[in-house]
């Protein structure tokens, strides 16, 4: 686990330097941005490899803030809209990885609920946009730090390529410190 641990913590500080609007003409400013939501989206298919073959990827990713997308192709329904599921899975791995990349590998995130209101058919990619404020972050971890575990909601608004809101989710997360024992004071 602990190699893991440090393919984590290093991806997120590379991801976190790199500048989300760097472009080919700056190629490697570009470069770095790319190499590293590639390998964000490879620790991911890694972990979850239901996501990698469903399309899943991060394609941003800076503190505090994740977007994530999930096609179309390979994820239809009988009707050839987006399936309802392919709407879960976008709407629900981002806050996972803010978890492991904001709140660093120690940190383990369970999803408790989540809710999905569908507004109308996707009949292409489906994007999603989730963040946390610096206090956010800063109020889960010292809630983790102190009790062992803490919680957070996001709400998530899937558009469509035309810019459509076709579904709102809602999802109730709790963050695991791993190691945690009451009555003990942190390492430095």
């Amino acid at each position: 686990m602990a190699l893991i641990d440090h393919l984590i913590t290093a991806t997120g500080q590379w991801v976190a330097g790199a500048d989300p609007r760097a472009t080919l003409s700056h190629p490697v400013a570009w470069l770095k941005k790319t190499g590293g939501y590639a390998a964000v989206n490879r620790i991911i298919g890694l972990s979850i490899p239901f996501a990698r073959r469903n399309g899943f990827r991060v394609e941003e990713l800076r503190p505090g803030y994740v977007k994530a997308r999930i096609p179309l192709k390979g994820n239809g329904n009988h009707f050839g809209s987006l399936y309802a599921g392919a709407y879960f899975l976008v709407a629900e791995i981002p806050g996972g990885v803010l978890s492991l990349f904001d709140l660093g590998p120690a940190y383990t995130p369970i999803l408790k609920a989540m809710t999905l209101e569908f507004l109308q058919p996707a009949n292409s990619d489906v994007t999603v946009a989730f963040s946390l404020s610096p206090e956010q972050i800063a109020a889960i971890l010292a809630e983790a730090d102190e009790t062992g575990r803490a919680k957070f909601t996001l709400e998530g608004r899937l558009m469509d390529q035309d810019g459509n809101h076709v579904a709102t989710s809602i999802a109730h997360y709790r963050v695991r410190k791993r190691g945690f024992q009451a009555g003990t004071t942190p390492s430095a």
